[in-house]
């Protein structure tokens, strides 16, 4: 290791919160949540990464043991607190008020963390939906969400011979094409404002100007950019970018990520 060196380490915690119930049992079993719920609950996950040199004796940053007490003793209890008193009165929860908590949670973090310096802290609201906050700028949040499409596409380039489209395709070149179900995860970077930021008109410029172009489309028919480009994951990521860049009034777009499949993404930004 060099002097200077410094590691991002990412943990998550998962917890449950009964709104209705003032005290649930912490529960035996972290990989579904702890606190464990109890009947239809709310289910959260908080990512917290951390930046630091490496301890040379323990090979850590640090143990990820204390990060979890630490998110356990002081963040959970926050965000639990919060959606029980706010359920209590039939209140909702805004994104600014969860960017709020989430900026309390990070220096009572970094206070029980001995100051360890908090890089990001993210709420992931559902499988497919999260909420970041920027340490340095509690005006801004980060929010992203996943979609799914369908789309076939060809890996082929028409300059090569066969043997050398097999070289760099490998089973993909396949002059039919194949296809996949892919992910886009879209990351907006937006302001925190008193009224709540709508997903739904989000989702509608996401759905208009790239989604309606490329689900259950063959890439490289229907879409003229695929025409004579070919609709790699690299490419097809670009092509989301500047799809929708400049297209949320009140967001700015902030990166792209684009899954093939399970093993392969490609993530792009300018």
């Amino acid at each position: 290791m060099s002097l200077g060196e410094i590691y991002r380490l990412s943990r998550a915690v998962r917890f449950s919160v009964n709104p209705f119930m003032e005290k649930t049992s912490e529960g035996y079993n972290t990989y579904t949540s702890r606190p464990c719920g109890e009947g239809l609950s709310i289910f959260l996950v908080l990512w917290t990464e951390v930046t630091g040199p490496l301890n040379p004796d323990t090979g850590f940053v640090i143990n990820v043991m204390e990060i979890d007490q630490a998110v356990r003793k002081t963040a959970v209890p926050l965000f639990t607190e919060r959606i029980r008193s706010r359920f209590a009165y039939s209140q909702p929860i805004d994104l600014a008020e969860l960017t709020q908590l989430l900026h309390q949670a990070r220096v009572c973090l970094e206070i029980c963390l001995h100051q360890l310096q908090i890089s990001s802290l993210s709420l992931q609201l559902n499988p497919f939906r999260a909420l970041q906050i920027i340490p340095e700028d509690s005006s801004v949040m980060l929010f992203s969400e996943k979609f799914e499409f369908a789309a076939t596409h060809k890996l082929w380039n028409d300059k090569y011979s066969q043997e050398k489209n097999v070289e760099f395709f490998g089973k993909c070149a396949n002059p039919a094409g194949h296809g996949h179900n892919y992910i886009l995860e879209v990351k907006v970077r937006c302001p925190v404002q008193e009224r709540d930021w709508s997903i739904a008109s989000f989702q509608r410029v996401v759905d208009k100007e790239f989604m309606s172009m490329v689900d259950h489309k063959n890439l490289n028919v229907d879409l003229a950019e695929f025409r004579e480009k070919i609709p790699s994951v690299e490419n097809l990521s670009a092509f989301a970018w500047d799809c929708l860049a400049g297209k949320f009034s009140d967001a700015e777009l902030e990166e792209i990520t684009i899954w093939e499949t399970d093993k392969t993404f490609c993530t792009y930004r300018k």
